[in-house]
């Protein structure tokens, strides 16, 4: 998912269009694996969760646009229905004062293996600074559409500056991962206790290469000010076994791992952190990512409108490039072996385009099965 960026701050005029189509299975691409889903004009969606029986639900971070519903279970007709309730939705000057029972800036919607829903939401509407007392993860169980777990982040973990992008969850020992991309680090949660850390902040695994140039349909992506697309830590996915966590910043070519035992162990520091970092070769600049039984990693190859394999031994091979693909943006896979990806047209927002949108096509949840 896109991290920090300077955008302009949403407001109850921002333009919503929530015109949304039916469920389908038709490819309107020859050739192409994959098959709409949903597509929505509007508001802007990123994050996108199946659960095993089917229900899927939607994201729509408060940046360009102010979503009436920040979360959303998808209906079979291409309804949506606010989640897990039209209360949790309300964002306004009304509840300002209870910013933990509210979804601000919701980023990402994950579910474990277990069929738990968690939502992260770092809280940064228009991608400026946290709301004080806002950081948190979210779990729900999706059998009673009720919160049972509230994760607030003190802002020695999410700081002003920061933008909590993914999470991952090990549901065998009780902790979760998260990528942070305001400042470029990862955040360890013990779900048992509640506590959370954030380690390796601002190490060169974390922050993305403002050197690089990054394109998107063959244009650079430059801001207002003349500066290059600069995201830092953002992709993360976590090996079936738990035992490793993979992550990379947006703007690199540069995959790394690092054994979960370290992050859990707090004794350890940063430095002694960084040594067990493994750099494991080149790949394309992606934003989502997640891994499959056999540890394949998937990548929403978004320079190239494409989904990438990388194989264990690192030889990387596109398996679907669509130019529906505007921007790939992130994943969720079921058990049948489908994966589902959204499409979120980050390069043709204001803030990459002298601060008009230049976004001419559905938002999309796509999805295809999986090569074997």
């Amino acid at each position: 998912m896109l991290a920090f960026a300077s955008c302009s701050s949403p407001s109850s005029s921002a333009k919503e269009d929530t015109t949304t189509t039916a469920t389908s299975t038709d490819s309107t691409a020859t050739g192409s694996p994959l098959q709409v889903v949903t597509q929505l004009k509007g508001p802007q969606f990123v994050g996108v969760a199946v659960l095993p029986d089917g229900r899927t639900f939607i994201d729509f971070p408060r940046w360009d646009y102010n979503p009436v519903m920040p979360v959303a279970q998808l209906g079979s007709d291409g309804s949506l229905k606010p989640y897990p309730d039209a209360n949790w939705c309300v964002w306004n000057e009304t509840v300002r004062n209870e910013p933990q029972k509210h979804w601000i800036c919701p980023q990402s919607v994950y579910a474990d293996p277990s069929g738990m829903l968690w939502v992260l939401d770092p809280a940064a509407p228009g991608l400026k600074a946290t709301v004080p007392g806002g950081p948190k993860l979210v779990k729900i169980d999706p059998k009673t559409n009720k919160v049972v777990q509230n994760i607030s982040f003190p802002e020695s973990v999410a700081p002003r500056k920061s933008y909590l992008n993914d999470v991952r969850v090990d549901t065998q020992r009780n902790y979760a991962y998260i990528t942070e991309s305001g400042m470029g680090s990862l955040v360890v949660v013990d779900l048992k206790s509640g506590k959370a850390r954030q380690v390796l902040a601002k190490h060169p695994s974390m922050l993305g290469d403002s050197t690089l140039g990054i394109k998107a349909e063959g244009q650079t992506l430059i801001d207002a000010t003349g500066k290059k697309m600069q995201f830092n830590a953002d992709g993360i996915a976590l090996s079936h076994d738990f035992q490793y966590l993979y992550w990379k910043p947006l703007t690199s070519y540069k995959l790394y791992r690092i054994k979960t035992e370290a992050l859990r162990n707090a004794s350890l520091s940063d430095a002694q952190l960084a040594q067990q970092i493994e750099e494991l070769g080149k790949v394309p600049a992606c934003d989502g990512m997640e891994i499959d039984a056999a540890n394949n990693l998937y990548m929403t190859a978004f320079e190239t409108n494409s989904i990438v394999r990388r194989a264990p031994d690192g030889q990387v091979k596109t398996i679907a490039k669509d130019k529906r693909l505007q921007w790939p943006d992130t994943f969720s896979f079921t058990a049948d072996g489908t994966l589902y990806v959204t499409n979120s047209a980050i390069h043709k927002t204001p803030t990459w385009n002298k601060g008009i949108s230049q976004v001419d096509q559905p938002f999309h949840i796509f999805k295809m099965s999986l090569p074997k």
